[in-house]
């Protein structure tokens, strides 16, 4: 686990950086894959005439970024307070990757289940004649039967085509291609 430091209008002490660094250390047992902290340090004035002392922390874990964010009176309260908002953080993260991977494992059980009980089988076997026409005949023929697609044979194309209706209550088009 990588950490560098930036400072922004402050100087920042070996001391500080040390007790960053042990603070920071803690988030390694709840995510083992971080690759780089980056801790910026910056004094803020604000309204009421005092200086604030931000720490701004980036992490860089298993290709996503966390961050978190803290200004207080002095740097090892800001240190404390980001430090957990980011345990927070990082635990809601492996709690979603866990889960997601139980669910992913339950899910392809269930399947390979169904597999070997349910063989897929056609009950029904329907055939019509494709009369040659142009795109509108078709959705007028499907919405007078009353489908929700309807197969046909392109006039100008001579394919075959699908039209159907999507949920957006607009038409979709499908057009097969030859090899």
């Amino acid at each position: 686990m990588q950490i560098n430091y930036v400072s922004k209008n402050v100087n920042i002490t070996d001391n500080l950086q040390q007790y960053a660094e042990k603070k920071l250390s803690r988030l390694s047992r709840f995510f083992d894959n971080i690759e780089n902290i980056e801790v910026l340090f910056s004094e803020e004035d604000w309204k009421d005439g005092s200086k604030r002392h931000r720490v701004e922390v980036t992490i860089k874990a298993n290709g996503r970024i966390i961050k978190a964010s803290e200004a207080n009176q002095d740097f090892r309260t800001s240190i404390d307070l980001v430090v957990d908002k980011l345990e927070t953080q990082l635990k809601r993260l492996k709690e979603k990757l866990v889960d997601k991977g139980r669910r992913a494992e339950s899910i392809r059980e269930i399947l390979a289940e169904k597999e070997v009980e349910e063989k897929p089988q056609v009950v029904k076997v329907k055939r019509f004649l494709l009369k040659p026409m142009d795109v509108e005949e078709a959705i007028l023929q499907m919405e007078l039967l009353g489908h929700d697609f309807f197969i046909f044979r392109d006039a100008e194309t001579d394919r075959i085509g699908v039209v159907y209706k999507r949920k957006d209550g607009k038409y979709g088009l499908i057009i097969g291609e030859e090899e």
